[in-house]
């Protein structure tokens, strides 16, 4: 089947909905969601959204927090462009309905880990979710938006694969999974939004859509990829056999919560002297050092000494998850581990969401903005999204509307159903195992080469499972969190020093310098 649209947006998170919402009274717009419009990563933020609101805080302020907590790796144009367009992208939401919580002064703010002010504005302790609920609604009934649920993007339709002179993106092929189709859907402007990649790692705080199909497509297209050896891990993941992926809210330890060993003391104050509201990226390799160090299998973040009426009020959905698995952190602490949470690097864009490639955009995770540099601060995730939606937006809406040229539909003729599904489960668990124990928070350049030997060895072999097989939705994602991995490698292997989320036992040193690490393929994939 072909389908043709103005638009195609793939990915339906936070930056996916706002630039179809923004378009779509000018524009016919298609949104592809690998599930459900409200399953995505940007519905499991719990924080809230960073921005200036308060006016004892400031600008300035916002700015040096952000390039600290980046390691000074950020392009402070990009920063400062976030950061100002702040306060409008909130007083969007707000216009839209998010009903953000609110307290005797006005709007509540919170504080996290590297801020040093109260700026996080939230929905209690379950912000993602409330802002995808109101905008999936409005995308639902918006008559230019065609809603594909249940569909998944396979690569990127581009003129040189046609053989027409200009580089330029065209559409996508996605698979329907319930008919089993591939559909050719061309568009104008096609925008990636489909987050980042934490499912290449054993543990994290994702959800199973997260495996990098946006940046895997954008590379295989020949867009340049940066600074994919900073993945972000989260310090505090629920540690419990029965809790899959459940996060335990930065905003814990900026209410107050204290990081502590089974004996019950404190470690984090030895660590850094903002304790427990030092960056992720410090908390993380400190958990990490002390469960090295002492053979555990977990710490503790107690938060007991608040009281039973705060807890409810801030975080009624850790409060009933937890009480669910039998802990009641009104009276004791709960174990925690650190888990992959965030990617900080991804496609290259510029101020106007723009790729390396005419008619490509790329916003939230799966895009290098310039914003996070070393390390993402905390709630500035959501943020991202909202601003460069709109800056995606307002581009596409300033270009030509030209004719689009007709699209060669999805050749299946040379392919079979596979032999053996089992291939593709053990090739996944095996890439999660070994990104986890070789690439993980802390690593060395004996490790990151034998990960890199695994992952050639595994990217040949699925590569030639999908030459030959029909493609599924298992399939497209493993190929996807293959590439991605040897991407995070690659950068990995390349930055000689440490900086922010990226610590080598090799080269512990910063260098005076920050420098992007950039990746360039030499020629698109045909196929």
């Amino acid at each position: 089947m072909r389908l043709c649209f103005d638009v195609l947006i793939i990915g339906s998170g936070l930056a996916g909905q706002a630039t179809a919402l923004r378009l779509a009274d000018q524009r016919t717009v298609a949104l592809i969601s690998k599930r459900t419009l409200e399953d995505s990563a940007s519905s499991w933020a719990q924080g809230g959204i960073a921005a200036v609101l308060d006016n004892r805080d400031s600008i300035e302020a916002h700015i040096r927090d952000t390039l600290t907590a980046g390691a000074y790796l950020n392009d402070p144009r990009t920063t400062r462009f976030v950061i100002e367009n702040g306060r409008r992208a909130v007083d969007w939401l707000i216009a839209q309905g998010v009903p953000f919580t609110r307290d005797a002064d006005g709007y509540h703010l919170t504080r996290e880990g590297g801020h040093s002010a109260r700026r996080v504005i939230h929905v209690a302790d379950a912000t993602g979710l409330a802002v995808q609920n109101t905008l999936s609604g409005k995308v639902r009934r918006h008559p230019n938006i065609t809603v594909l649920e249940n569909h998944i993007a396979i690569d990127l339709i581009t003129s040189d694969k046609l053989g027409l002179p200009d580089q330029r993106c065209l559409g996508a092929y996605v698979l329907d999974n319930g008919s089993g189709e591939v559909l050719t859907i061309g568009a104008r402007s096609t925008l990636i939004a489909a987050g980042g990649a934490g499912k290449v790692y054993l543990y994290t705080t994702n959800p199973d859509t997260s495996t990098g199909d946006g940046i895997a497509m954008a590379w295989r297209a020949g867009c340049r990829i940066a600074n994919m050896e900073f993945i972000q891990f989260h310090p505090t993941c629920l540690y419990h056999p029965q809790a899959k992926s459940f996060l335990i809210s930065e905003a814990v330890r900026g209410e107050g919560g204290r990081l502590l060993l089974p004996d019950g003391s404190r470690f984090m104050p030895r660590h850094d002297p903002r304790a427990e509201l030092a960056p992720r990226d410090v908390v993380a390799r400190a958990i990490d050092f002390e469960m090295k160090k002492r053979g555990l299998d977990c710490v503790y973040l107690d938060i007991s000494h608040k009281s039973a009426d705060f807890l409810a009020e801030h975080f009624p959905n850790i409060l009933g998850r937890c009480l669910d698995l039998g802990i009641d952190l009104t009276r004791e602490p709960i174990p925690v581990v650190p888990a992959a949470h965030y990617t900080c690097g991804g496609v290259i864009s510029d101020l106007r969401a723009r790729t390396d490639i005419a008619g490509l955009y790329v916003a939230g995770e799966a895009s290098c903005t310039g914003l996070h540099g070393a390390n993402r601060l905390a709630s500035n995730s959501l943020l991202e999204c909202l601003v460069f939606a709109e800056a995606a937006a307002n581009d596409i809406l300033g270009q030509a509307e030209e004719d689009q040229p007709p699209l060669p539909a999805w050749d299946a003729s040379r392919v079979s159903d596979p032999d053996e599904e089992i291939v593709i489960a053990h090739n996944w668990d095996e890439l999660r195992r070994f990104m986890w124990d070789y690439v993980g928070i802390v690593r060395t350049t004996k490790r990151l080469q034998r990960a890199q030997n695994r992952v050639r060895l595994l990217g040949r072999e699925i590569e030639d499972f999908y030459s030959h097989f029909r493609v599924s939705h298992d399939l497209i994602e493993l190929r996807n969190l293959v590439v991605t991995a040897d991407l995070i490698i690659r950068c990995a292997l390349r930055r000689r020093e440490s900086r922010g989320l990226h610590f080598s036992r090799n080269y512990p040193d910063t260098l005076p310098r920050a420098r992007n690490t950039v990746i360039r393929r030499r020629r698109p994939s045909a196929r």
